[in-house]
């Protein structure tokens, strides 16, 4: 009878930093954003009387251009405020940061349906809940380091964590909502998404003092 035991593979640990990491962010970022712009064309060989036309049929394709512009940009801001405060990346941070990569490569498509189908409530929701979803990895992230403190920095304040993970679920809140509206009213989702702006206001964290020069003592 053969005494031999069933062969395990082992997983391999996580060896890649949190630079290089930020770094793969940074380039997929960059390249959702390039893509943005992509459908923003006039068909060729147009008379001098149709050009006007042509970039008035255009103006939806600008709005949701500049709109996912901005989203991108504040998501890659978030992000790296999020890495500033991770020392150490396992598993579940790589699968996380994986998944909002996936979502924001592909933020272009819904782009897309709402430059062309936004008075509609499919692409009203489709985009809504694409922004959820990145903003529910992110958010998923602070709560890993909250959820295994040796994963975050040493300057990393917990309750600072705790702050922002409540302003991101207030975000996906509103994102999340405005799905059902959007059947409802494309218009009036779409309106509901500036729910944002107010909820980033209240919740905004005020940036760190800036160090006394050596010799001066605070307050003089």
């Amino acid at each position: 009878m053969s005494n031999s035991r069933p062969f395990v593979l082992r997983r391999s640990e996580i060896v890649v930093s949190p630079e290089r990491l930020s770094m793969l962010g940074d380039a997929v970022f960059a390249i959702a954003i390039t893509l943005l712009a992509l459908d923003i064309t006039v068909p060729e060989g147009l008379h001098d009387s149709e050009v006007p036309h042509a970039l008035r049929e255009l103006l939806p394709a600008i709005g949701a251009y500049l709109l996912s512009f901005v989203v991108i940009g504040i998501l890659w801001l978030t992000q790296h405020a999020l890495f500033r405060r991770i020392a150490t990346v396992d598993r579940s941070l790589l699968y996380l940061y994986f998944a909002l990569l996936a979502v924001v490569a592909a933020l272009p498509f819904p782009t897309k349906l709402l430059s062309e189908y936004g008075q509609t409530a499919a692409a009203t929701a489709c985009y809504s809940g694409a922004i959820a979803l990145s903003l529910g990895f992110l958010c998923a992230m602070y709560l890993r380091l909250l959820a295994a403190p040796a994963l975050a920095a040493p300057d990393a304040d917990p309750e600072e964590l705790r702050k922002t993970v409540r302003r991101n679920i207030l975000h996906i809140l509103v994102f999340v909502t405005a799905i059902p509206l959007a059947f409802w009213s494309p218009g009036l989702a779409k309106y509901w998404w500036l729910l944002v702006i107010p909820v980033r206001a209240v919740h905004r964290t005020p940036a760190p003092a800036a160090p006394a020069p050596a010799g001066e003592q605070p307050g003089n």
